[in-house]
């Protein structure tokens, strides 16, 4: 049978037989996978680590069908930490959440997305709600609806109070508000705008006030659920 080498991260998973387990990858090269570990849930098993939830490595795969076989993999990081920090674990799994339910094709800009939201959450020392916050918009600018602007996107009139119109998932002014507006606050809408052109490494030096960045999430993460109709796990 043939033999394929990915590179994916594991985003959840089943339980099946005695000792078998089906993964979730999201890989490099073929988006997502369903793949198989034979015998993985043994004490002693070679792969043992190799299917657990956040674990990056480079997979090798056999098989032809739906569901390819792993037979190994050379782990290139496990994100250990985020077990250690129960608000960050939460924010990482409801990041590898989002993939799950809406990421199926390849995507090398939200692979690689996904690795430097996980490496932040694991090794820097950012503030609950900036990691997802970010990863929320830099996946809604790759899905092409960048929103944050200075017009309304309807009249184009310069914003001032801003609402967020989640029929058409754009800023709007008061005038062009609707029953599917949400009002965003000043906080909210400078989070945004800051930790969109922050990179996941310098998070940890932002300084937000005015609790934006919860504000943020919430508006984010509504736009998601009705953009997909997913809705998005709840942070501790």
């Amino acid at each position: 049978m043939p033999t394929t080498k990915v590179k994916g991260i594991v985003l959840g998973g089943v339980n099946v037989k005695e000792k078998d387990k089906l993964a979730y990858l999201y890989t490099l090269e073929q988006g997502k996978m369903t793949v198989s570990f034979k015998g993985v849930r043994g004490d002693r098993a070679k792969l043992k680590s190799a299917k657990e939830l956040f674990c990056f490595g480079e997979y090798e795969l056999v098989g032809n069908g739906n569901i390819n076989i792993v037979t190994s993999c050379e782990i290139i990081d496990n994100f250990y930490n985020l077990s250690k920090d129960i608000e960050r674990y939460y924010e990482a799994c409801a990041i590898l959440d989002i993939v799950n339910k809406v990421a199926v094709e390849s995507s090398p800009p939200l692979f690689i997305e996904i690795i430097k939201a996980l490496k932040c959450l694991c090794y820097e020392k950012a503030a609950k709600y900036y990691v997802i916050d970010k990863f929320f918009l830099s996946y809604f600018n790759l899905s092409g609806y960048h929103f944050l602007s200075d017009r309304c996107s309807s009249c184009g009139a310069r914003l001032g109070k801003a609402y967020f119109n989640y029929d058409v998932g754009e800023l709007v002014c008061p005038a062009c508000r609707t029953q599917s507006c949400d009002a965003v606050s000043e906080p909210a809408l400078s989070a945004m705008k800051i930790l969109e052109q922050t990179e996941y490494d310098s998070l940890s030096s932002v300084k937000l006030g005015g609790q934006g960045e919860i504000q943020a999430f919430h508006i984010l993460s509504k736009n998601f659920e009705w953009k997909t109709g997913y809705s998005v796990l709840k942070l501790l």
